[in-house]
């Protein structure tokens, strides 16, 4: 069969991710602290993006001398060439002009008139008029001689001196690797007692066996044990360990605590301690009640993870994306803005692309007008994720208002399909929104994911959210007897009594998703002492 080359034609339906598209569904994900890294790069590399910095209102002596003020464009009004955000909504462009009436139009600005300085740039969809521009403001607030251009060198200074930057804690490696070097051993053992701190996990546990140490070393087992030793007489104690017995023994021994029972208590009934109480403990091992707690009371002293205090990651702060504030008998969403830059293009290089005789060349001239078109589409996305946030925590209060009004009880079952139904916009769109986003409500600071749970069947009207099932075994258990407290199946009925169809199994889950241990436990617990039921 032969080869050959022909030309085909085929009809076919694909969706096409424009970049435009791809930035602003990337922009509807992020957290703010996220958003606010990206916009502020997205400043320092766009020289058409300006911070619109908020000032006090100028005196009329200095409004006359600084001319008329420049015009701003904010993430809030400023859209794209199309008008349509990602998820296929208009909307809508604000501008001012310099006598400071303003003018709401689809789109771009238009187009300028026949004749003027702008004229040579085609008023197409894909490109912008440039023609309400105040060189004058931007000469005399950026250019105002060269004592007001230059950077002032000890504000530089100050901003990025070494000094001024935080240095993140040493880490346990750092702090163990500070031992080794100052331990008279030999090469062999201390490299070896570096590759075991290598392979430490957080808590301060050896990952490796000897065999393994022996082999990437290369040494023998006895070097590698004796390189074990070494490591484990560092501090914190019981770093190095290879399982908990071994690390609360070596903790015990370090400290001067360690006794037969303790260590017969850790090596061999550590596993007894949460399901028998501790007269039927002490009985099986042949001692008093009194010595057999002397001996928990210092085990609950040990640190079952010693490389915690060294963790150096650090904490991630929340910042809630909108707050729901309660005006009269309504709720009200609002967009949190604080931190974000409220940005504006600058209105120097509007005026150099739109005049005619500038000093642009045809490939300077390109270059600002994609730095222009990527400026406006940011704005645009930006506003296109604010108005979106807005609407999915408007659609999420209208629909969890009991919540707001009465507590986790009276929390409904939602999905994201119904929101989705709801505002109008696709289930992706929702699920991307409520990702990492956070609300602030008359009820605490709550991730949106919260309000998303699935339903339970119920007898007695409308469905039950998960959620508030939960709420009622945590209120059950915590009204039970101490001394007979209530399983798995009981509760099972008693939530059947209030019309909640649910199984004990299911009943577990929940009960182990908030961390309430068995029956049989709490009562070793909380109840008398004697064998659990």
């Amino acid at each position: 069969m032969g080869l050959e080359q022909k030309l085909s034609l085929k009809l076919s339906q694909r969706l096409v991710m424009t970049p435009t598209l791809q930035q602003a569904i990337k922009l509807l994900q992020m957290t703010r602290l996220e958003l606010q890294d990206v916009v502020n790069q997205e400043i320092v590399e766009n020289p058409v993006l300006e911070e619109d910095e908020v000032v006090e209102a100028p005196s009329v002596g200095e409004t006359e001398e600084a001319g008329p003020p420049s015009e701003t464009y904010e993430a809030m009004d400023v859209q794209g060439p199309s008008g349509e955000g990602p998820d296929g909504g208009e909307s809508r462009q604000s501008t001012s002009s310099e006598d400071g009436s303003a003018s709401s139009q689809e789109g771009i600005p238009p187009s300028p008139a026949p004749g003027g300085p702008e004229a040579e740039i085609p008023a197409d969809p894909s490109t912008e008029s440039f023609d309400q521009i105040d060189f004058e403001a931007y000469f005399g607030d950026y250019l105002e001689g060269s004592a007001a251009t230059a950077p002032r060198m000890s504000e530089e200074g100050e901003e990025y001196s070494l000094e001024n930057r935080a240095e993140a804690p040493p880490g346990l490696d750092y702090h163990l690797a500070e031992q080794l070097g100052v331990s008279e051993t030999s090469a062999v053992l201390r490299e070896a007692c570096a590759f075991m701190i290598g392979n430490l996990d957080a808590d301060g546990y050896l990952r490796v066996s000897l065999q393994e140490v022996a082999a990437a070393i290369p040494c023998d087992e006895a070097e590698a044990q004796a390189a074990l030793e070494l490591l484990q007489s560092f501090d914190p104690p019981g770093v190095g360990a290879r399982d908990l017995h071994e690390c609360l023994l070596i903790q015990a021994r370090a400290e001067g605590v360690s006794t037969p029972l303790l260590e017969d208590l850790v090596t061999n009934r550590l596993a007894d301690l949460a399901t028998k109480a501790v007269p039927v403990l002490a009985r099986q091992m042949n001692v008093s009640p009194e010595e057999l707690q002397q001996a928990i009371d210092v085990l609950k002293r040990l640190d079952p993870k010693p490389g915690r205090r060294y963790d150096s990651s650090r904490t991630i702060y929340v910042e809630p994306d909108v707050q729901v504030v309660k005006v009269d008998d309504d709720y009200v969403v609002l967009f949190n803005d604080d931190g974000l830059p409220r940005l504006r293009v600058s209105s120097f290089y509007r005026r150099l692309l739109g005049s005619a005789d500038g000093p642009l060349d045809g490939e300077g001239r390109s270059y600002l007008r994609e730095k222009m078109r990527a400026a406006q589409w940011l704005m645009k996305s930006l506003d296109q994720r604010k108005r979106t946030i807005v609407r999915v925590a408007e659609s999420i209060v209208r629909k969890q208002r009991d919540y707001l009004d009465w507590g986790v009880a009276h929390l409904k079952p939602l999905i994201l399909r119904d929101v989705a139904d709801d505002i109008g916009m696709h289930e992706s769109t929702v699920s991307r929104v409520v990702s990492n986003k956070w609300m602030a409500t008359p009820r605490g600071l709550l991730p949106m994911k919260f309000f998303f749970h699935s339903a339970i069947s119920s007898s007695v009207g409308e469905d039950v959210s998960s959620l508030a099932v939960k709420g009622k075994i945590k209120a059950l258990v915590a009204a039970e007897d101490a001394s007979q407290p209530l399983s798995d199946a009981r509760l099972s009925e008693l939530l059947a009594r209030e019309g909640i169809r649910i199984a004990r199994r299911t009943v577990a889950k929940y009960r182990e998703e908030l961390h309430i241990p068995s029956s049989s436990i709490r009562k070793v617990e909380r109840g008398p002492a004697g064998p659990p039921a």
